[in-house]
């Protein structure tokens, strides 16, 4: 499943709350690129969904650039619009339509204006927008970027420019990301590209295609980069990371991630790293191994339940049981006894009963998920579910087992936040919080913001200090430096 992670870009969303219904204001928040016109044509970019569109825009960023484009967060002045689009749910496409058509506004007060619709949108309904919406100038899937100089010059000449192929070896390891709306602390580096698991609700392995892994040497020089640049944490992106695997062509040894996790937290003790998404039935005892051992690898993972029911499972065709998902949650626990684990959860998923609904929540409850992205059950045209099973569970239905989840989610993370009361924590300071340039946020190792003064200490982004835990709620740590 497509991921709606920590992005820097939902700063202040109470994510355990993400229903389908707050998933929409998430989406609205777009990521809008922050630096200055410095002259000639400027480009202008919208993010929406996953950690891996934002981390492809950063992409697009720096192919444009070397095309010319400046970067620009004014609209209305920009020579190119784009947006980068997400299909994992009907209300991101419902989203997405609706900027087209502000987008169009500000098409028609500037003639020559191009726009072009980038992602798994794209893919999806590929010349849908050209021919019937007729909103865009361009239309780019997740494996062509590399070809926006020359459908922008076509479109610049009046041709309508589509190129949504898929291959089976693009990974963009050449190009060095534009980091866009950075903090400058935290950065997303995509090591793998595509998704090899046909789950049946899920559109990413027909909008992203197959599993391709980049160059190991590649993602380590990047990492370094980043921190040599003053970056102090890197999250590996992927659709499923723990299936990362590559072949090294001199040598003819395969990488494995946790290899590869090993090899980037070698880069400085200083440089954290983190990791998304996992799949359950791919993260190995390896990994956890690598985690425990490197006290710069975050001991926190992001590990989709989707349903607590093993017939539910297999018709998500997720490939694992309730009992064999209960077994890998008790082997993390018992090799990194303070990880924290996060989830996805569906509900109202076709023909679900209620007692099937109930061993959800016990999966929740058993699991001790530190938050949880939930969503109900949104039918994606094209998957094997729509194609296989009926959509034949009322919405009110979906809707109050969805919201039955968040009130046991919520009451869980509240719970384990105020156990960390007490607690202190190497704290990695992100920036100012939201609500006060007086105090500090920043995460700890398990992901968990925390909030604290700054004293008027000779401190900065990037900093690592030490906190001790004063407070918490459901979302967010308190703490004072110690």
């Amino acid at each position: 499943m497509c991921m709606y992670n920590d992005n820097p870009t939902l700063e202040g969303i109470d994510r355990k709350l993400l229903g389908e219904e707050r998933q929409g204001e998430v989406l609205e928040m777009a990521n809008k690129v922050a630096m200055p016109v410095e002259g000639g044509k400027s480009f202008y970019i919208e993010s929406y969904g996953c950690q891996m569109n934002f981390s492809d825009s950063e992409i697009v960023a720096s192919i444009l650039a070397e095309a010319g484009y400046a970067p620009t967060r004014n609209m209305e002045a920009a020579d190119l619009i784009m947006i980068n689009t997400c299909s994992i749910r009907e209300k991101a496409e419902d989203t997405v339509r609706k900027r087209l058509r502000v987008f169009d506004k500000v098409k028609a007060k500037r003639p020559g204006t191009m726009v072009g619709v980038l992602g798994c949108m794209a893919e999806r309904l590929k010349a849908k927008f050209l021919e019937e919406e007729k909103l865009v100038d361009i239309v780019v899937g997740p494996d062509a970027y590399r070809d926006l100089p020359s459908l922008v010059a076509g479109a610049e000449e009046g041709e309508k420019g589509v190129n949504v192929f898929l291959s089976r070896e693009e990974t963009y390891a050449d190009i060095s990301p534009l980091r866009l709306q950075s903090n400058g602390v935290t950065a997303f580096i995509s090591i793998m590209r595509g998704c090899d698991n046909m789950c049946s609700f899920c559109v990413v392995p027909f909008t992203r295609g197959r599993e391709r892994s980049r160059n190991a040497f590649s993602i380590v020089a990047e990492a370094a980069d980043l921190y040599d640049k003053g970056f102090r944490e890197v999250t590996l992106l992927g659709q499923n990371v723990d299936s990362y695997k590559w072949e090294n062509p001199e040598t003819g040894e395969p990488v494995s991630f946790a290899q590869l996790l090993t090899m980037v937290a070698g880069v400085h003790p200083d440089l954290r790293v983190r990791f998304s998404t996992s799949h359950p039935k791919d993260i190995t005892d390896d990994v956890l191994y690598a985690m425990r051992d490197h006290e710069n690898v975050c001991k926190y993972i992001h590990l989709p339940v989707q349903s607590g029911n093993s017939r539910i499972l297999k018709l998500m065709n997720r490939t694992y049981t309730r009992e064999w998902y209960k077994q890998k949650i008790d082997r993390i626990y018992e090799i990194m006894p303070d990880c924290a684990i996060s989830s996805d959860v569906i509900t109202g998923f076709c023909s679900e009963t209620e007692e099937e609904h109930q061993e959800t929540l016990s999966i929740i409850e058993y699991s001790q998920y530190s938050m949880s992205y939930m969503f109900f059950y949104s039918e994606r045209p094209g998957t094997l579910a729509a194609k296989k099973f009926e959509d034949d569970i009322p919405l009110a239905t979906k809707k109050r087992r969805l919201t039955e989840v968040i009130e046991l989610q919520t009451g869980i993370s509240h719970k384990l936040n105020a156990k960390d009361v007490g607690k202190t924590f190497r704290v990695l300071i992100e920036g100012d919080s939201k609500k006060s340039e007086l105090d500090w946020k920043g995460r700890n190792s398990q992901n968990k913001m925390m909030i604290f003064a700054k004293e008027d200490r000779d401190l900065k982004p990037g900093d690592y200090v030490e906190v001790k835990c004063t407070g918490s709620s459901s979302a967010t740590l308190l703490g004072e430096m110690v």
